[in-house]
């Protein structure tokens, strides 16, 4: 991979890579800290496995590796540790895991890209400590590892010496962070404005998701609730007549709410107009005004405090992301 010579010693990073990793989760990172070496940095990016054998990505591409634990320093800058979609096979690998500690404790810095983290987190880097990853994994990470404090939204999270990241391109995200840490602002924005990203992505993970609202209750009142609302969120609610519909109290209703799905049914309802008015803000061209009215918010200013509140975006800024790729032509 990339080397840099004359001078101090360069920073090595070290990127893990193994069979069925996410491509991109490794040369995403790998990407910005050699292009940083353009600007005045110093790193030495090192792809290794635990064995010195080239890997299979999950995309079907083969990677070649500089090297396994031996051609490593005693001493390493940063360790980069990226996910494969089956978590699962990765924390079952009982070399990978010991590898990876093995890496964190020789480093000042230990990263992780997705679902990455699950690795940190069987090896037991990660205890105790605020956790990115996907939006998707979140849920599974908690609780497969309930000693780590899990965070699904933030597209990257630091906490001590350990950076976690979201998925997939997150990790171009956290490699430009550690850019900035290292060498500044300026450098980073460089490194960013030559590979055509954020040098901060707006927003965080929400505003990509696709429900993460629980979705299913066993009890039958909170069930009816639910259809009701998902049915027509755009109907006036209210909570004592959701809980006179239901025959409950509104306060039986509230605390039904909080035990079934960990919200109370004013949230709940939030929750299910914020995705009607994605769905509408993606598949047509409503004026903001009556997507608000259609999905139930009543006002596009309560509507935009929602999607502020929630999604980090406005709902303007929402439709421009995800309507469409297409560019409008000039003029039109």
């Amino acid at each position: 991979m990339a080397r840099v010579t004359g001078g101090a010693a360069p920073h090595v990073v070290a990127v893990v890579a193994f069979d069925e990793v996410q491509l991109l989760d490794v040369t995403g990172p790998a990407e910005v800290f050699t292009t940083a070496n353009g600007y005045g940095a110093r790193y030495d990016v090192r792809i290794v496995s635990t064995t010195g054998a080239d890997v299979r990505t999950s995309s079907g591409v083969r990677v070649g590796v500089d090297g396994g634990p031996e051609s490593l320093p005693r001493r390493v800058g940063t360790v980069v540790v990226p996910g494969r979609k089956d978590w699962r096979r990765a924390v079952a690998d009982r070399d990978l895991v010991a590898f990876a500690g093995g890496l964190a404790d020789r480093s000042k810095r230990v990263a992780s890209v997705c679902a990455g983290a699950f690795v940190l987190a069987e090896s037991g880097v990660l205890d105790g400590r605020r956790t990115a990853t996907h939006w998707k994994l979140a849920g599974e990470l908690a609780a497969a590892y309930p000693e780590v404090r899990v965070e699904a939204d933030p597209v990257f999270v630091r906490d001590g010496n350990v950076v976690t990241s979201a998925g997939v391109t997150a990790g171009i995200d956290l490699a430009l962070a550690l850019v900035e840490e290292d060498h500044g602002p300026d450098v980073a924005r460089d490194v960013a404005r030559e590979l055509v990203v954020f040098m901060a992505r707006p927003g965080g993970q929400s505003q990509f998701s696709a429900r993460l609202t629980p979705r299913e209750s066993g009890h039958p009142v909170v069930r009816r609730v639910m259809d009701a609302v998902g049915a027509d969120p755009g109907a006036p609610y209210g909570l004592d007549a959701l809980a006179r519909d239901a025959g409950v109290s509104a306060r039986h209703l509230t605390r039904l709410f909080r035990s079934e799905i960990g919200m109370t049914p004013g949230q709940y309802l939030e929750s299910v107009r914020l995705e009607a008015a994605q769905a509408l803000l993606e598949a047509g061209s409503d004026p903001v005004e009556e997507v608000a009215g259609r999905s139930g918010f009543g006002s596009a200013e309560t509507m935009r405090r929602t999607f502020q509140n929630t999604l980090g975006v406005s709902p303007t800024v929402y439709r421009a992301r995800f309507r469409t790729t297409a560019v409008a032509e000039p003029g039109g």
